[in-house]
């Protein structure tokens, strides 16, 4: 019995990757996510369905690799609460400016902010008592996923006539609704 190696695969397996994400980008430039099939990617690709859900898993992980939400790292934990939440909106507003013309064509649900890393930074802010008075840990966990949603980006963003860095700055005052 022979072993196998992906290696030698690796080449091939990144081209229909990458042909199957040219596809579906190709698809939602004419379209919207909505009418996006599995099957029309698919077909567009030069693949089979088949090919699509052992890449992607579904037609939801395809969105996904389509589009990533924004890298939101890990805060520094050292740093002041106040501080990771201005990290964090930073961070979202850097990645969904990366797309927006992609980002305004995939579903809502596509793009929903973390609400696991959004109930840790409420912790935080909550244990540095640097909630106001009032602001329970749940309505400071929506409000900041409202502050680094797509949605709210975009609006503010306006296709650019507000720099990526005056939208961060209008959502930290915004943030300031929820902090001490």
């Amino acid at each position: 019995m022979r072993a196998y190696r992906l290696g030698r695969r690796q080449p091939s397996v990144d081209r229909t990757r990458a042909a199957i994400l040219t596809a579906a980008r190709d698809l939602l430039a004419g379209g919207s996510a909505g009418t996006l099939s599995v099957g029309a990617v698919a077909k567009r690709a030069g693949v089979s369905r088949l090919t699509v859900y052992n890449r992607f898993g579904s037609r939801a992980g395809l969105l996904d690799s389509l589009a990533p939400r924004p890298s939101l790292l890990s805060p520094d934990p050292d740093a002041e609460p106040a501080d990771q939440l201005r990290q964090r909106i930073s961070d979202a507003c850097s990645g969904w400016a990366a797309d927006p013309t992609l980002y305004r064509r995939l579903p809502v649900g596509a793009m929903a902010s973390e609400p696991e890393a959004n109930r840790l930074l409420a912790e935080r802010l909550a244990a540095a008592d640097r909630l106001r008075p009032g602001c329970s840990i749940r309505e400071a966990q929506d409000v900041i996923g409202a502050l680094t949603s797509f949605e709210t980006f975009d609006r503010l963003h306006q296709d650019g006539r507000r720099t990526t860095t005056a939208v961060a700055e209008i959502l930290m005052r915004l943030a300031g609704g929820i902090l001490a």
